[in-house]
């Protein structure tokens, strides 16, 4: 699996030459994780953050679950297939999207973002006018571009206001500046007090931490895309994907070394998710 591509900052002494020469494509830059697959010849997805692979998914962060079920459910085998010559070498880049300082619209921002795609064959990276049309063959959403076809005379740097964000009512996180050589960089929004942070929450036990974000409204949101697919909607599912849940859209680090026991956790939400069924059940 090929690795990230460099993303240096735009500005400053470690600033990539050559990048503001012809016509750019400027991106909204997402805050999140970097997450990474490739697809076998059996059609098996094999995914990876920015500097490991994962054996399964057990290894995967709780935070990036939700992305990688989504490109599993989501991604078009066949249309890969039909449109390289040799699948399983191409390398498929993206964010698994989940709160690092940003407060999305989380019901309306995909769990994963395209940026980038690899052809083994041409051992290189796809330009920014097919990444976005690539992702849409195989059924992925790309990360949306701010600007297209912006002459590199026109851009500066120093003067570039970050635009309002397409998933979120407020600016941006940055966004990331591309040419058609495979020049790129970032330009980070550098007033972090405009984006909404939610307080740190990793120090609190894990049934405060579950009565805080094991809501009603998020349990009830999960039960509703559980539906929508005609799952069965279980106890011990429920209580997975608000764990997910909870570990996408909060502070809440579940199962790194500073943050809230997995296991713990788990067993305060199944509480809540027995709970929230049950008097489900009673209402109808």
């Amino acid at each position: 699996m090929h690795s990230f591509p460099p993303l240096p900052k735009l500005t400053g002494t470690n600033a990539p030459d050559g990048l503001l020469d012809g016509h750019l494509w400027i991106l909204e830059l997402i805050d999140g994780t970097g997450l990474r697959f490739q697809m076998a010849e059996s059609g098996l997805l094999r995914f990876g953050g920015p500097e490991t692979t994962y054996a399964d998914d057990e290894d995967v962060p709780f935070a990036l679950r939700p992305a990688v079920r989504h490109v599993r459910e989501t991604f078009d085998r066949e249309a890969l297939r039909a449109a390289a010559d040799d699948p399983a070498g191409v390398t498929f880049f993206g964010v698994a999207t989940r709160h690092r300082g940003t407060d999305y619209d989380w019901d309306r921002l995909p769990p994963f973002l395209g940026t980038d795609i690899y052809s083994a064959d041409a051992d290189a990276f796809r330009p920014p006018d097919a990444v976005g049309a690539i992702f849409d063959g195989v059924g992925l959403t790309a990360v949306n571009a701010v600007e297209r076809e912006v002459r590199a005379r026109d851009f500066d740097p120093a003067e570039y206001a970050i635009p309002e964000s397409a998933w979120r009512d407020g600016p941006a996180a940055g966004v990331v500046v591309r040419n058609k050589r495979g020049g790129r960089g970032k330009l980070a929004n550098a007033d972090r007090n405009n984006l909404a942070e939610t307080p740190p929450a990793e120090a609190r036990a894990p049934d405060a931490l579950a009565e805080a974000h094991a809501t009603p409204n998020r349990f009830e949101r999960v039960v509703a895309a559980l539906e929508r697919r005609g799952d069965p909607v279980t106890v011990a599912d429920l209580t997975d994907r608000v764990v997910e849940s909870i570990a996408r859209e909060t502070a809440v680090s579940v199962g790194d070394r500073s943050g809230v026991d997995p296991e713990a956790f788990r067993t305060a939400v199944l509480d809540r998710a027995r709970a929230h069924l049950d008097e489900r059940t009673g209402r109808r």
